[in-house]
């Protein structure tokens, strides 16, 4: 469990001291031999360094001049209640209640408010964990308009190495919107769960002495069984993501860091390299490895809340916008703070009012697209806790204010 004693600030991790100095004092050192890089307070030094931690392969930016900026400081007044609370708050104390390590706010295409905390900035390629899932799902529907992936096909189509798993008979549709019915629990404080048995094949961690299971994300993810019937319920499964791209990657004839600089990232003008965290083979760690910079995550949302920047087509936007079956969404009561939502392509979909929908990723990563108030919101954070429920109460109600103050 994390130290309930350590807040935002008293965990920052420039006044804790992580590796600093050269070389760093011996209790500041941080180590992958030690999970250091995934376990809290050392994440919040660690979530802006991956790269030193596992091994990544880089995706190519295009170069390009940053974001034009017109910062309204006063944003960080606006006060909002947060969700089953009294009383309110200012953004800039649920910023910290989030342990935000840095947020853009991007309205008209204008940054209009801009934080850093800790040891992130501008340049930091900071984990977006399942952030990533996202930018996967934009790719696998880019390739179904373009006819070279049908969403009707069962994965064993595409990969035949999944005959006899639980995937063999999934459709590419069922996977992409996570209404498979697989033996596979995302319970994070679980070493024996399904996210656990994925970290060890990826090696996100060391290996248990005497590990004797799968060494790679291809030789594991066929060992994953059926439970139930496809389509009937979405449920949350990141094996789903890890899945769609090994599709992709066979589709495309080459890994999907590759797929993701050539089709998305040059072509839309995100101009800094990011990271992809590896398994031990080299396959891209597609359900979260992705570590990219602030401002580009921030640049894909605005190409996505415009119409696809002539890289994304706009078909492919409005499928992700119209959403799942919301009566499929929460049928176990697990996310009491996102009524009515429902899951489409590897996206949130809120279906509220202004049309919202979001990238999430676990210790409060979030990709908040509002297409009414003209707004994207980019956010990283090292929350204590591996679940977006643990803020989404102040967070939630945060994007809304925002958007309510940037009316004109």
């Amino acid at each position: 469990m994390p130290d309930k004693l350590l807040d935002a600030i008293t965990s920052d991790p420039v006044a804790m001291g992580w590796m600093q100095g050269a070389p760093p004092a011996p209790d500041k050192r941080l180590l992958a031999a030690r999970a250091d890089h995934m376990r809290f307070p050392t994440t919040r030094w660690a979530f802006s360094h991956m790269r030193e931690f596992t091994p990544t392969a880089r995706v190519a930016g295009a170069g390009g001049a940053p974001l034009p900026r017109a910062v309204d400081d006063d944003l960080d007044g606006v006060r909002f209640a947060p969700l089953g609370r009294e009383g309110t708050i200012t953004i800039g104390e649920a910023l910290l209640e989030a342990f935000t390590d840095g947020i853009l706010v991007l309205h008209r295409g204008r940054v209009v408010f801009e934080r850093w905390f800790g040891v992130t900035g501008p340049e930091t390629r900071h984990i977006a964990f399942s952030m990533t899932k996202s930018f996967v799902g934009t790719l696998a529907e880019m390739l179904v308009e373009e006819g070279r992936l049908d969403p009707a096909a069962p994965a064993l189509d595409y990969v035949p190495e999944l005959a006899g798993s639980g995937f063999a008979d999934a459709t590419v549709r069922q996977i992409l919107d996570m209404t498979t019915a697989i033996d596979f629990s995302e319970d994070y404080a679980d070493p024996s769960s399904g996210i656990g048995a994925l970290s060890a094949a990826l090696a996100l961690t060391p290996r248990p002495a005497g590990y004797a299971g799968p060494s790679c994300l291809p030789d594991f993810l066929p060992t994953i069984r059926k439970a139930g019937q496809h389509g009937e319920a979405f449920v949350y499964r990141t094996a789903n993501t890890d899945v769609l791209a090994w599709i992709i990657a066979r589709i495309e004839g080459r890994r999907l860091h590759e797929t993701l600089s050539e089709r998305l990232w040059r072509p839309l003008g995100l101009p800094g390299d990011a990271d992809m965290l590896l398994d031990p083979v080299g396959t891209s760690f597609a359900g979260g490895g992705l570590n990219l910079r602030l401002e580009d995550l921030t640049r894909f949302g605005e190409a996505i809340r415009t119409g696809g920047a002539g890289v994304i087509p706009p078909a492919v936007i409005a499928r992700i916008r119209t959403g799942g079956d919301p009566a499929k969404f929460d049928l176990a009561g697990r996310y009491p703070e996102l009524p009515g939502w429902s899951y489409r392509s590897q996206w949130w979909i809120s279906h509220d009012e202004h049309g919202c929908f979001s990238a999430r990723g676990i210790h409060g990563q979030t990709l908040w697209i509002d297409p009414m108030a003209e707004m994207v919101i980019a956010r990283f954070a090292s929350h204590p806790v591996a679940a977006n429920s643990a803020n989404a109460a102040v967070s939630l109600p945060a994007w809304r204010a925002l958007a309510q103050a940037l009316k004109p």
